[in-house]
């Protein structure tokens, strides 16, 4: 047993979903649970319309919607080569369902809303791929995951009841495999105890194939993306970038730690439990070898991996009566921090001084500063960026930091980290 992720690039035109077929057939043999994000753009899409509705705005809501509707329409006509198939009268439930959420009055919160119509995206995807596939021969069956995935009500970022849906999978998953070797779901969406639609959160396609994967005892997981692999930096940001053939879940979940779009620690953690191995590869070349995540990896044989956030604002926190700023007061600031759900990048301490640096939300730095100005003076600077660099060289951190002011650095044996500004 083996667990795919295709996530929305794989699926953003028609061409691209006939290759993903491509891959699948070559593994004629494998018993697979597939699991698909929403096509490339439809989740920005469907957000809009949860936007508008929430706002009262429904003849824009229903609009968007109908553009979303006509797209995915389009798209399987293109694949079926006719609209006379099962999958079209199956596809307008879907957006009935929805149109019924637009007839409301919006009487919940946002977030409710959000996962109501946003949840749309993979059911759409998934119901086209799977007709796609059994109509060139490639067998399977559909899976709605809101009848396996059992989570709580806090919508947008749900949380799983392990129990309840691990004897979900082992009684309703498992034996459809006895008829076919290929099983197709959705990632990012569960359902409540009420049958109310519910999202994951952050990489919640990537997660839900990492639950599956846990559950089912597979073999390994494959997440399918339109790069050869893991890169020890941003190609957008920095050139000469390499690939990393394999490494550790400890030191995957690090690099995202510090603000690397890499795999989310919480898709890690269901497979790193049963010593599951994550493979990321391309689905652009499927020969390429692409990269390895498990338990133990060479870190000697890693290149130097960096990691560059932008849009930074640091803060300087001093007591106003110039007392030391010790465990109590430190106390006090994480309290403030942890209360208005602001992530701390990088912090120092002096004697009456508190820096750190955390991402530029206007909304919230306004709100933390307010706060934290009843016990303490605030100077803030913003427009940085903190680099991070792990298993780093000086000539490269030197190259790195040419032309920059560095604001503040914290140095280990493994990792570098300079907060500065251009």
């Amino acid at each position: 047993m083996k667990v795919f992720k295709f996530g929305g690039a794989s699926l953003e035109s028609v061409e691209r979903i006939r290759q993903v077929a491509q891959i699948v057939q070559s593994f004629p043999d494998e018993k697979l649970l597939i699991v698909i994000s929403a096509m490339a753009k439809t989740t920005n899409e469907l957000e809009k319309v949860a936007q508008n509705f929430f706002l009262r705005k429904r003849e824009i809501a229903a609009q968007l919607l109908f553009n979303i509707e006509e797209q995915h329409v389009n798209v399987a006509e293109a694949l079926l080569g006719t609209k006379d198939h099962p999958l079209f009268i199956q596809l307008q439930q879907f957006f009935t369902e929805a149109e019924w959420t637009l007839g409301e009055k919006p009487l919940r919160t946002y977030d409710y809303y959000y996962d109501q119509l946003v949840s749309l995206g993979e059911l759409l995807s998934t119901s086209i791929v799977s007709a796609f596939f059994n109509s060139v021969g490639i067998h399977n069956t559909w899976l709605d995951v809101r009848d396996i995935f059992r989570t709580d009500d806090n919508f947008r970022d749900a949380n799983i009841d392990w129990i309840y849906t691990q004897r979900q999978v082992t009684e309703k998953v498992v034996p459809l495999f006895n008829n076919t070797n290929i099983v197709i779901t959705q990632g990012f969406i569960g359902s409540t105890d009420q049958n109310e639609s519910v999202t994951l959160g952050r990489e919640g396609s990537d997660y839900s194939a990492a639950v599956f994967a846990n559950m089912l005892d597979a073999e390994s997981q494959t997440i399918w993306k339109d790069v050869e692999g893991l890169k020890n930096a941003d190609p957008k940001l920095f050139p000469n970038t390499v690939n990393i053939p394999e490494i550790s879940y400890s030191e995957v979940i690090e690099m995202a730690y510090y603000g690397a779009q890499v795999i989310h620690p919480k898709t890690i953690k269901p497979l790193q439990n049963k010593q599951i191995p994550l493979l990321v590869k391309c689905f652009l070349d499927k020969n390429l070898p692409g990269t390895v995540i498990k338990e133990t990896a060479d870190v000697k044989q890693l290149p130097p991996i960096i990691v560059l956030k932008k849009n930074q604002v640091l803060l300087n926190i001093t007591s106003k009566d110039y007392s030391f700023i010790t465990e109590d007061k430190i106390s006090d600031i994480y309290e403030i921090f942890h209360g208005l759900k602001v992530k701390i990048n990088l912090m120092q301490n002096g004697a009456i001084n508190f820096s750190c640096c955390i991402d530029n939300n206007p909304e919230k730095i306004e709100l933390l500063i307010k706060t934290l100005h009843e016990q303490f003076k605030i100077v803030y600077n913003e427009g940085l960026e903190l680099l991070t660099v792990r298993y780093y060289q000086t000539g490269l951190l030197e190259e790195l930091s040419d032309g920059h002011t560095i604001l503040l650095e914290q140095r280990s044996t493994a990792t570098i980290q300079r907060l500065w500004k251009r």
